[in-house]
């Protein structure tokens, strides 16, 4: 059947985006379909904007190796091309005696995952670098950093569209149908014209939509374990007036759904708290005021000065979890759905943190993907 594109990818988020670029550096026609009325509106935009170091993730898990892989791609990038970022580094902080043991374990674990230069630090050595936190010791990480998350997603646009890449914004696909080794498509758009064309590959980095989209394509999301679960987390900014002042992010022990209540920092050094996790039906991005005094109550275990009432709502993100609530680990899913019956559908789906991280990986691997096939074709 003959092809209007060689690729379609579904979604305009850095994952979406970095994988259009290396697609199209490849020679291949691309076209990225935007449902948002601009790029990077949903998990991009609202996410801590922190590169990560690989230190959270099972050994030898797609998260801890994309993960690694993309740290050093996308701090290479941003150095080649003059985008705004930070190698800050971050403090993960004990502040109990029986945290220790989980303390030296993450240790082990991220230097088992290749995350460079860790070292163990004790409270007076803690104290020096960040003197407002308090902690019986931390483990160091000089390659975690922070990035603008806008302006790599737009140098990604750039270079998938100077290698021929089209972008259609406020287009939604509504079906996905194989049909003689290519895929047809059927979207809408803004204005509620409907539109048709017929993709060799399709690449479903839909976020938030997944699952929905990976259903479209003909998977049994609930047998394939693809369905998501939606995880809100709040962000407080702290007031410039606060007299709390950080040199680098500064992390409690992960636990539950997300890594805890912790301290980021922006480009222009604004200090966030955050987030929380709270599984909701569906996707929502509103700040309760009064969780002020949880998230000051939280990050107080190790900022023993802080104040609910320096804390302002900030913002909201939605994280597209494939772990349910109580659920352990889930990976990433990055596959190729030939073995679903359905050649030529790649579908990457649960792309939470460390997506933003891991995108530049993630993405070479999409393209390495459609390369195998294209040959095999």
């Amino acid at each position: 059947m003959s092809r209007d594109v060689d690729v379609l990818v579904v979604g305009a988020g850095i994952v979406g985006l970095a994988a259009a670029a290396a697609l199209a550096r490849r020679g291949l026609r691309v076209l990225v379909a935007e449902r948002r009325e601009a790029i990077a509106r949903e998990t991009t935009s609202r996410s801590s904007e922190v590169v990560h170091a690989g230190l959270y993730y099972p050994e030898g898990s797609l998260k801890a190796r994309l993960c690694v892989e993309g740290r050093e791609r996308l701090y290479a990038r941003c150095a080649e091309r003059g985008l705004p970022h930070r190698a800050l580094g971050k403090l993960v902080v004990a502040t109990e005696p029986e945290e220790l043991p989980r303390l030296e374990a993450l240790a082990r674990l991220g230097r088992a995952n290749g995350a460079p230069g860790l070292e163990l630090l004790d409270a007076a050595e803690v104290r020096r670098r960040e003197p407002c936190v308090r902690a019986l010791a931390a483990l160091w990480s000089p390659r975690s950093g922070i990035v603008d998350a806008a302006a790599l997603a737009l140098s990604y646009l750039a270079e998938a569209e100077a290698h021929g890449a089209a972008l259609a914004l406020r287009t939604d696909v509504e079906a996905l149908e194989p049909a003689g080794g290519a895929w047809r498509v059927a979207a809408r758009g803004a204005g509620g014209e409907p539109a048709a064309l017929v993709a060799g590959w399709v690449v479903n980095a839909a976020g938030l939509a997944a699952d929905r989209v990976a259903a479209l394509a003909g998977v049994d999301v609930a047998a394939a374990g693809y369905r998501q679960h939606p995880c809100k987390g709040d962000w407080f900014a702290l007031a410039p007036g606060a007299p709390l002042r950080f040199a680098h992010l500064v992390y409690p022990l992960p636990a539950g759904a997300g890594l805890g209540v912790h301290v980021t920092l922006d480009l222009g050094g604004r200090v966030r708290l955050g987030p929380d996790a709270e599984y909701v039906a569906a996707p929502r991005y509103d700040v309760d005021p009064a969780k002020a005094q949880a998230f000051a109550d939280a990050a107080g275990r190790y900022l023993p000065g802080l104040r609910a009432e320096w804390l302002a709502p900030d913002a909201a993100g939605v994280r597209p979890k494939l772990a349910g609530p109580g659920e352990g680990f889930r990976d990433f899913v990055v596959a190729e759905e030939s073995a679903r019956g359905l050649p030529g559908l790649v579908d990457l789906v649960g792309i939470e943190s460390p997506g933003l991280t891991a995108a530049p990986a993630i993405a070479e691997r999409v393209a390495d993907l459609v390369a195998r096939g294209e040959r095999a074709d």
